[in-house]
């Protein structure tokens, strides 16, 4: 099986503009390719989980993966499935968040000087010096705006006003193909389904200016079994950033998906033999939960490195199994926390994160939805001293959502 059929066994890839022709190019390690990541963060998230991803499976396959930063065009936003315009960012946050995004680029690609090694490229390199009159007479031309205001990426925005500022989008990201297809011999653009129309304009605009045939290949976007995209908590993204998404956190997202959704992000998001994954449909109960542990794990060593998956693996079973909880995410109480050496369950469930204000606070503990190391805890008014509470002291809310309390 070559990489391009185990992108379509493992359900990764949606459109293509000429499969035959990629299929071959994929396979023979031909493509020399890029996926835009604009850098309106410090951190990747799980929503760029599924291009790290591919990129790592064609580099495996001896393709050149180029990681285009949107240094440039991060400075207008895509305006692709929004309903608000992006804030706009500073040179400098931009050029910080990409310093970040490579550092966690490293982990799933290898950048150098080889023949398949990844190199970064920021667009900002030739859009900030453009010069208007002579690219509007250049490239401008080569667009019809019919064209462009019927393209899906911009049909949110057109309900709300989409500004000449956003329409500009589309042009810019079709000219990134076209310098990187002169500069760097770039022949392939991937990026997730919702670009398809920006990606084609590149491939347009390459064949009107140069003669020339680019390809481009959208990936399925990662949807839970309602239709939601994947990634996001109550508490906002699930980001790569240890600082930002703990791997405890970050594996207990993975660990906690729905039964429904297991199977297909073992199948996108792993690196594991697609037959050892097919075995595993049938299973069901426990072996399912098994199954949800394989994926938190691999996913976490594949972000965080083995050792990091290890000891969230390890806090996680803990919880359930009184095993040691070493590694689990734990809040220390300040003596600003205490009122004459002892701290309410509202308070601390405020205070670990895992309510959000005292109303939600109360409200779970009188559904029943609260358990404090072996009890479940009913009065909003129970309070705790430091010798209950001691050298740490499990605090739960529902059956997914836990943190080791520390006396002050």
């Amino acid at each position: 099986m070559g990489v391009y059929e185990e992108l379509i066994e493992r359900g990764l890839l949606a459109q293509v503009t000429d499969e035959d022709e990629i299929r071959d190019m994929v396979n023979a390690g031909k493509a020399t390719f890029y996926i835009g990541f604009d850098p309106t963060a410090d951190s990747l998230h799980v929503g760029h989980f599924m291009a790290l991803c591919l990129m790592k499976r064609l580099q495996m396959a001896g393709n050149k993966p180029i990681a285009l930063v949107g240094g440039g065009t991060g400075m207008i936003g895509d305006p692709s499935g929004r309903t608000d315009m992006r804030k706009m960012m500073t040179k400098e946050t931009i050029a910080h968040n990409c310093e970040c995004f490579r550092h966690q680029m490293e982990r799933f690609i290898h950048f150098g000087d080889g023949k398949n090694d990844a190199i970064m490229v920021n667009n900002a390199d030739w859009l900030l010096d453009l010069n208007y009159i002579e690219f509007l007479r250049d490239i401008g031309a080569c667009f019809s705006v019919n064209h462009m205001l019927a393209a899906r990426c911009y049909e949110q925005r057109m309900e709300q006003g989409l500004t000449f500022f956003e329409f500009n989008y589309m042009i810019m990201q079709a000219y990134d193909f076209y310098r990187l297809y002169l500069d760097y011999g770039c022949n392939m653009q991937f990026g997730g389904d919702d670009q398809w129309s920006n990606m084609l304009a590149g491939t347009e605009l390459i064949r009107k200016k140069l003669g020339k045939d680019a390809h481009a290949m959208t990936i399925t976007l990662l949807l839970n079994s309602e239709g939601k995209k994947m990634g996001k908590t109550a508490s906002g993204a699930v980001w790569l950033d240890p600082e930002k998404t703990s791997p405890y956190d970050f594996y207990q997202y993975w660990r906690n998906v729905d039964d429904a959704d297991v199977i297909k992000c073992l199948k996108m998001l792993t690196f594991l033999p697609i037959e050892e994954i097919k075995k595993m449909e049938s299973w069901e109960g426990a072996e399912l939960n098994k199954a949800k542990e394989i994926l938190a794990y691999e996913l976490t060593k594949l972000v965080h490195g083995e050792d990091e998956a290890e000891k969230a693996q390890s806090a996680a079973r803990a919880v359930f199994s009184g095993g040691d909880s070493e590694h689990m995410p734990s809040y220390k109480l300040k003596e600003s926390d205490l009122s004459d050496g002892q701290v309410d369950i509202v308070s601390l469930l405020v205070l670990s994160g895992l309510c959000s204000s005292r109303g939600d606070a109360r409200r779970n503990v009188e559904q029943g939805g609260v358990t404090f190391g072996e009890d479940k805890i009913t009065d909003t008014k129970k309070s705790f001293s430091r010798d209950e509470i001691g050298e740490g002291r499990i605090l739960r809310r529902g059956k997914k959502n836990f943190i080791k309390i520390i006396s002050a």
